[in-house]
């Protein structure tokens, strides 16, 4: 099931990478019990982050974040189905962007080109997502899950799940599902390996400028190298 799918209704969109925030309404502005929900998402949030940093991931139990975060422990599963979706169910729900920008692309623009311009806008902007941010609370989730293998692995399941549905696009424009599988994951694998330098130069307190900086110059250097095979490939009629 996709993360999108799994996520409890009310989940609010993150603001900080895995930080629960205010959901998108456009103009109109979330009701009393809208932010009410976004509000205490993010306390279970909050709560689940300081002990996690404090005494590590796997030694802090869903009873000890619902009592630190004052709720009960039902209310913890019916925000974040999992122990690991209090850190990382927030983060992915961004796991359709790269489809979604391909999907959405304009008429001429190849994929490569779609999600080249999707990861520059995000670097230029320090999104928190990318892992962009000078908030402490965003470096200490980078280093959780750095440092704690079931974290790793469920974001590698993460970005699988990303590389799928990218996949599906393409091969639902070109009629072609195996080119579309290899198509994918080179270049989900280039937006993977910026993430990776990013996120490997922030935990080591590389100054964030300079990290962007170079993560720019990263992503249009791989996406040019993988272009040279793709540049043809899924240009939009």
């Amino acid at each position: 099931m996709a993360a999108r799918e799994a996520a409890p209704a009310g989940r609010p969109a993150p603001a900080e990478q895995g930080e629960p925030a205010a959901s998108d309404q456009g103009s109109r502005a979330p009701g009393l019990r809208e932010r009410k929900k976004q509000q205490t998402a993010a306390r279970i949030w909050q709560a689940a982050v300081e002990l996690f940093v404090e005494r590590g991931f796997d030694k802090v139990s869903v009873a000890e974040i619902a009592a630190a975060a004052d709720v009960s422990k039902m209310t913890v599963f019916n925000y974040f189905g999992t122990k690991e979706d209090v850190l990382l169910g927030p983060m992915e729900e961004h796991v359709a962007d790269a489809a979604d920008a391909v999907r959405d692309r304009a008429p001429g623009e190849s994929a490569a080109e779609a999600l080249r311009r999707q990861l520059l806008d995000l670097i230029e902007a320090r999104d928190p997502s990318v892992g962009l941010s000078d908030s402490a609370r965003t470096l200490q989730v980078l280093r959780l899950i750095t440092e704690t293998p079931v974290l790793l692995h469920r974001a590698h399941a993460f970005h699988l799940r990303r590389q799928e549905l990218l996949a599906e696009v393409l091969a639902a424009e070109t009629g072609d599902a195996v080119l579309a599988e290899v198509a994918a994951a080179q270049l989900i694998g280039v937006r993977n390996a910026v993430f990776a330098e990013v996120h490997r130069r922030r935990v080591a307190d590389v100054p964030l400028d300079q990290v962007a900086a170079d993560a720019a110059r990263l992503a249009r250097d791989a996406f040019a190298l993988v272009e040279k095979g793709l540049s043809g490939y899924a240009v939009k009629a």
